[in-house]
């Protein structure tokens, strides 16, 4: 069976796992070298940050950030390709908010990319009218 755990203070094996699944996912470059500060602090910024293992085996992850009060954004949810489909993604987001609803977190938005919306959309989440996802990458 899988374990679903709250990450707040991870190991050197978390640290590499979770390197190596935001490279998988495309979200991290290979060519940027390893940086397992920059996995802690994501980790220790975030509202929340859950795993999901089998055994000792990272298999997804998923994370909210939040100003803690009102406003809450999931972000970086993902399972690995040979566990999709089986219903660890939406276990992911569900604990997630579960997590902030009981944080008295009521605003909850993400955005949905690489044809995730249907995922979401079957999740409870809906299309916000009259509103752009924008981004603004400083180098």
């Amino acid at each position: 069976m899988y374990n679903y755990t709250f990450l707040t203070d991870p190991s050197s094996d978390h640290i590499r796992q979770i390197t190596s699944i935001y490279r998988l996912t495309g979200w991290w470059a290979e060519d940027i070298p390893d940086d397992p500060s920059h996995v802690r602090q994501i980790i220790a910024g975030s509202h929340c940050f859950i795993i999901v293992c089998e055994e000792n085996k990272i298999i997804g992850m998923g994370r909210a950030i939040s100003d803690r009060i009102s406003d809450a954004y999931v972000q970086d949810l993902t399972v690995i390709s040979s566990y999709r489909k089986m219903g660890i993604g939406t276990q992911i987001l569900k604990r997630i908010v579960a997590r902030l609803e009981n944080d008295g977190i009521k605003w909850i938005a993400l955005i949905a990319e690489r044809n995730s919306r249907d995922f979401y959309t079957n999740n409870g989440f809906n299309i916000m009218p009259d509103s752009t996802p924008m981004l603004k990458i400083l180098i």
